[in-house]
């Protein structure tokens, strides 16, 4: 059975060879890298929404570069404390799929049996990650429709995504545990220092939502060194810096060849009530 539920009429879906299937009679194809479709048409607010191909392998060779280890690690360790033995795992907007087969991984490592899914909107980036995995579910979603049962998830993890809090409501049990990563104030600081002629620190608070208890708050920071035109590009081409930086900073950022910068982020644990 999959963590997956029909988009159309919300029933379960089951594998049969290469296609989910409810009982309604509703099909969907799996695509060859793995992954499905599950974003209705109506719901696309354009041709091919999310991450391009361009981006999306900027960012896959950024991360497998081990820039955001530290980050994923500190995710593995919180996802290891805040499970049982066998979680239902939904990472939503898992991008190409860096952190979710990571924490994958580091349950199974330690003996647990996870059940683990991932969504993102962008079918690109969704190719990527179903080719690191067999043992994770992906499919192409909005995060503002799930196709997720009722209190059909153990651990939501939400890197960097939009936040969905009525969806994420819905689709964890009670009890459920939810990680919130977001950037910390210094956050690309180096970056922002060559893009920007008056750079400004993001802000940090702490911000209780309807429906959830606050668990922790895990900081994780590190300064990291880029020896590479290419990598300081993908980077750039990673945030939303990307879409909204004048022109003159994008080329003091080109001209580079070497660039260090913090990485500061915030793991924002609540917890279903």
């Amino acid at each position: 059975m999959s963590l997956f539920v029909c988009p159309i009429c919300r029933a379960p879906l089951e594998r049969d060879d290469r296609t989910l299937r409810c009982r309604a009679g509703h099909s969907f194809d799996l695509a060859r890298e793995g992954y499905v479709h599950l974003l209705p048409a109506n719901r696309k607010h354009s041709a091919m929404p999310g991450d391009d191909k361009g981006m999306a392998a900027a960012r896959r060779a950024f991360l497998d570069k081990g820039y955001y280890a530290p980050l994923r690690d500190a995710l593995c360790e919180l996802s290891l404390s805040l499970t049982g033995p066998a979680p239902r795992v939904l990472d939503c907007g898992c991008g190409e799929g860096y952190y979710t087969v990571g924490v994958h991984d580091a349950l199974a490592g330690a003996g647990k049996v996870p059940r683990m899914a991932g969504t993102d909107i962008s079918k690109q980036i969704l190719r990527l990650a179903a080719r690191r995995t067999a043992a994770v579910e992906f499919s192409v979603a909005s995060s503002y429709h799930l196709p997720v049962a009722d209190s059909g998830i153990d651990l939501l993890i939400d890197c960097f995504s939009p936040l969905a809090l009525e969806e994420f409501r819905r689709v964890l049990a009670p009890g459920g545990r939810f990680l919130y990563v977001v950037p910390s104030a210094d956050h690309l600081w180096g970056l922002k220092q060559v893009l920007y002629d008056r750079p400004y620190p993001n802000e940090v608070k702490e911000t209780p939502y309807e429906g959830f208890r606050y668990v922790t708050i895990r900081h994780v920071e590190t300064v990291i060194h880029l020896d590479s035109r290419q990598d300081i590009q993908a980077l750039f081409q990673m945030t939303p810096y990307y879409w909204k930086t004048p022109k003159n900073g994008a080329a003091r950022l080109a001209a580079l060849d070497s660039l260090d910068t913090a990485v500061s982020f915030d793991i924002h644990a609540y917890q279903r009530i």
